[in-house]
């Protein structure tokens, strides 16, 4: 169910909340662009956690990014409250989190955004925006999903995705971008997305016999370099590793000219789809018609991918793992964060191989 809305003139400064993980902060991009597109001269701004902020560097579509913690104490929310309120002639919530709804209720009188279906939790919201649509998490692709919201106002919907830019590339040490080589990033936010470090092995010594260079990428936190870590020790001597140590817009630069990427369903992954890269992403129980990398150039306003089997659309080769339960929706195989997924750990090397020749191939014939 949806319920339209029409603005008496053009808003002059919109807010775009946009407060989930790093990958859904990205794919919130198209909707972001769509709204500047469809008013030129409004001033968008969008509220992230900090933490996700720099997903968002160099966008020539926002104004600015406002930022607020995860887990905001009072102080915390009187500043936020202090700098949103009634700023804006138009607010967009992209999630139907209380908070969220809030944070969009004291920051504009003109509200767009999510609510959940009747009868679910918080089905309410609807009496206090100004136009809505009922959230679905199954049968959309996040960004199609997002783009609902244009729709609420009849503005047209635009599909590429922004990834972060920065003025100037700094290039780490040991580096150089005319080298041939792929980017891992074998280290996802949560273990059920987690491929078996003996895969990334093999792939490893493959790629070298494939004369390219293996560079690692991964975030700052120390439980995560230690684990990429104890993988580099296990790959080629010439492997970099970039874990913690670039900003986003710079990995995008070094994403966007690597030969290939290879990385779990985490938001990364979807960042080396938008660069326009050869990408094979490794799935398990999450769904794939909502979650899968969007592929480079595709603007068609239904899902690229479907939920059973390995596919191939554009750059993105989405390699689904084993069983007959793939996806399962579930947070692996114990159903919480820290499980294991069985699919994950049955999806073989060889498999994977298999699509990176294909990607290769494909890379040299468009060079």
């Amino acid at each position: 169910m949806k319920q339209q809305f029409s603005l008496q003139k053009s808003p002059h400064t919109i807010l775009i909340i946009s407060m989930r993980y790093l990958g859904d902060v990205l794919l919130t991009t198209p909707l972001i662009r769509s709204f500047k597109k469809a008013y030129p001269d409004s001033n968008i701004d969008v509220l992230v956690y900090s933490h996700t902020a720099s997903m968002l560097e160099g966008n020539p579509d926002i104004r600015e990014v406002v930022t607020t913690v995860q887990h905001p104490n009072f102080t915390d929310t009187i500043i936020l409250f202090k700098k949103i309120f009634r700023k804006y002639n138009l607010c967009i919530v992209t999630q139907t989190g209380d908070r969220r709804f809030l944070y969009g209720l004291i920051s504009a009188s003109n509200r767009i955004g999510f609510v959940p279906p009747r009868p679910e939790k918080g089905w309410w919201k609807r009496f206090f925006t100004q136009g809505w649509i009922e959230f679905d998490n199954i049968e959309n692709h996040t960004i199609l999903e997002f783009l609902k919201l244009s729709s609420i106002l009849n503005v047209p919907s635009l599909y590429d995705l922004v990834p972060p830019k920065s003025e100037k590339f700094l290039a780490p040490a040991n580096f150089n971008i005319t080298e041939n080589y792929a980017v891992l990033h074998v280290h996802p936010q949560w273990r059920y997305k987690q491929w078996h470090n003996q895969g990334w092995i093999e792939i490893g010594e493959y790629l070298q016999s494939r004369e390219l260079k293996i560079i690692l990428s991964g975030g700052p936190s120390e439980d995560e370099k230690v684990y990429i870590h104890q993988i580099q020790k296990k790959l080629p001597k010439n492997t970099l590793n970039l874990a913690g140590k670039i900003s986003l817009a710079n990995l995008s630069h070094i994403i966007s000219h690597a030969k290939l990427f290879i990385g779990p369903d985490t938001g990364i992954t979807h960042l080396a789809a938008a660069t326009g890269t050869q990408v094979i992403a490794l799935f398990g129980p999450s769904n794939p018609v909502k979650w899968a990398p969007w592929p480079i150039n595709y603007h068609l306003n239904q899902n690229p991918f479907i939920t059973k089997g390995s596919q191939h659309i554009n750059n993105v080769f989405l390699v689904q793992g084993e069983g007959s339960c793939v996806p399962c929706y579930q947070e692996g195989c114990d159903k919480h964060r820290l499980s294991k997924s069985e699919c994950l750990e049955k999806l073989t090397s060889k498999k994977v191989i298999e699509y990176i020749d294909l990607a290769l191939k494909i890379n040299t014939a468009t060079i």
